[in-house]
């Protein structure tokens, strides 16, 4: 007689949970990384860059166009209440100043060092608030790297991104400037090629900050301690000889100097002296910048 209504049995429950048991523990998700394109895993390795940067400034571009008009009102109602309030009523006030010899009406000397500082902004703003939000909040950059698109291409392309939406507000405020008729110089072409290095410049300051905060409020630190000196020190309101000397010293190695003192001669119809040196000083800083901004974003990604 058989026995075998004898041994136990387990119910489906039970052999799930002994499979379950029994099954290795599934692995994370890793994102996407070009593990082809460098053997070196230092942080400070040379940046592996291409053309897959591109579909991250359109995507950008194709956000922004939707609020095209109310960025471009933003970006230059600031800069136009400057250079009405202080060109038009203290320069009525002052009149000219003397640049190199040459009497200048303050309309036109606060002018050419406002445009540099519009760009200054707004390449920092969008390089900061906007691409904070793309990387942390909304973690844009985190479904853009599932696709292959590496980390290097990202923080390229705010980086253009960013000297694109400076170039587009300064040359908005130019065109007003034409309009108003503060300067007619045909130099003035001249002054977009150093408007936009003056984009890239700053944003690649400003992405470095970008990849140390925590929040926004970390860019309050920028902004207090780094740009408004700078606005203040570099030529835009008043000359720079007004300085004492070991401060004017220190202003002539900031970038907002070295952008004002190209575009401040092409608004007088002037060729800049020493055009190589205040160029080599914007590559320079935007060089040194995009490497550290690059280093300390593949440091916050693991990468």
């Amino acid at each position: 007689m058989s026995d075998t209504h004898n041994e136990p049995t387990m119910d489906a429950a039970q052999v799930d949970a002994v499979d379950t048991a029994s099954a290795p523990a599934p692995t994370p998700r890793k994102r996407y990384r070009r593990s082809w394109s460098s053997q070196s895993t230092s942080v400070w390795r040379t940046p592996q860059l291409d053309e897959s940067f591109w579909p991250v400034f359109y995507r950008n571009f194709l956000v922004w166009r939707k609020l095209a008009v109310p960025s471009l009102v933003g970006n230059i109602a600031e800069p136009l209440i400057w250079l009405v309030a202080f060109g038009y009523g203290m320069g009525a006030l002052i009149g000219t100043i003397n640049v190199g010899g040459q009497a200048v009406p303050y309309l036109l000397f606060l002018a050419s060092g406002s445009i540099c500082m519009s760009a200054m902004n707004a390449a920092s703003f969008e390089a900061l608030y906007s691409a904070f939000s793309r990387m942390h909040v909304q973690k844009t950059w985190d479904g853009i790297m599932n696709a292959p698109v590496s980390l290097d291409n990202i923080v390229l392309a705010e980086m253009l991104w960013a000297s694109f939406k400076a170039l587009f507000t300064a040359t908005a405020i130019m065109a007003v400037m034409l309009a108003l008729n503060i300067s007619t110089s045909p130099k003035l072409i001249a002054a977009w090629p150093v408007l936009l290095l003056t984009g890239v410049t700053f944003s690649c300051l400003a992405l470095v900050f970008n990849a140390l905060a925590k929040g926004y409020d970390f860019f309050t630190y920028y902004f207090t301690l780094f740009l408004t000196p700078m606005m203040f020190l570099s030529g835009v309101f008043f000359p720079l000889s007004q300085l004492p000397p070991w401060v004017a010293n220190i202003a002539n190695a900031l970038p907002l100097a070295n952008a004002v003192a190209l575009v401040r001669p092409l608004f007088m119809d002037q060729w800049p002296d020493q055009a190589w040196l205040h160029l080599l000083v914007l590559i320079a800083y935007a060089v040194a910048a995009f490497w550290v901004a690059l280093a300390l974003t593949r440091k916050r990604f693991d990468m």
